[in-house]
């Protein structure tokens, strides 16, 4: 094979690739010669060139190919972008008896679960999981409109059977946990909820023996204590469900997720006028200074 054309037709056969690939050089940045590799290809010419291009094949192990359409499109890679960032924290209890076998559990690949962190009883923080990644705590779920809150959340599973107080080392590590996270991630206090929130069908934790009021004071989550306002009527309490973000397709559900987070101690199914006004005074929490009536 005369050499020149075997060179032609191996720049060819890379080039074919070359927009993939550059859109792989701007995800991996300056920190691994993308933008090295960028201007090499830009400026190089025949054999200079092809080792360019090989440089951008390269790049392949620090940073994946690009999520393409199934349609034709014309890929022009900006550089204006960052990580994705998680806007939810949902909080789990393992039911496990020790961390050791939460751990076998949230590691085994054939279990097909994790989360981001876990917490010990005695205040040991495990990360399983970065926390740029997708881990898979809260499975079918849904609060607010948002049906895959494991794409938009941190999940932090507490080492917990679910019928046992929580431990009060573990509830600290599990509040600088969150202050931590607010502090890098702006989450808003609303948004860390209870995997029984946002798949109120399916789970119960962390249960009713949580101490949600506790964070709720240090700045992470909602509550209110009573007395809460008189609606005299105003309000639909399973509208005003809807509202907070629950799933009111089955009401029942709800409304025991609802009063397991909020009024533990009453676990009827009928929402009362005094569970409007407790709902009323957790939207006026969630509602931006300015915003209310």
């Amino acid at each position: 094979m005369d050499g020149s054309n075997g060179l032609r037709d191996l720049e060819r056969i890379v080039e074919e690739g070359e927009e993939d690939l550059r859109a792989a050089a701007v995800g991996c940045g300056e920190g691994c010669g993308g933008e090295l590799a960028l201007r090499a290809v830009a400026s190089g010419r025949g054999c200079a060139r092809l080792l360019a291009l090989g440089m951008l094949l390269a790049l392949g192990a620090c940073a994946p190919l690009p999520q393409r359409a199934g349609v034709p499109t014309r890929w022009e890679p900006s550089p204006n972008f960052d990580a994705r960032r998680p806007n939810f924290v949902i909080v789990h209890h393992t039911s496990n008896d020790t961390t050791e076998q939460a751990l076998r559990t949230l590691t085994d690949q054939t279990r097909k679960v994790s989360a981001h962190y876990l917490i010990g009883r005695d205040g040991t923080i495990w990360q399983l999981v970065d926390e740029r990644a997708r881990a898979w705590h809260a499975g079918q779920s849904f609060w607010g409109g948002s049906t895959d809150l494991n794409s938009a959340s941190l999940g932090i599973e507490l080492d917990n059977t679910g019928d046992e107080p929580y431990p009060q080392a573990q509830v600290d590590a599990l509040v600088a946990l969150l202050e931590d996270v607010r502090q890098r991630l702006g989450i808003p206090a609303a948004n860390v909820l209870g995997h029984g929130d946002v798949a109120p069908r399916r789970k119960t934790d962390p249960g009713r023996l949580f101490p949600w009021r506790t964070l709720a004071h240090r700045g992470f989550g909602l509550w209110c204590d009573p007395p809460w306002p008189d609606t005299a009527n105003a309000m639909d309490p399973l509208l005003g469900l809807r509202a907070l973000g629950y799933d009111i397709s089955d009401p029942q559900a709800a409304i025991a997720a609802f009063r397991r987070h909020y009024r533990p101690q009453d676990m009827g199914l009928v929402l009362t006028a005094s569970d409007a006004g407790l709902i009323r005074c957790l939207l006026e929490q969630e509602m931006p200074a300015g915003q209310g009536n």
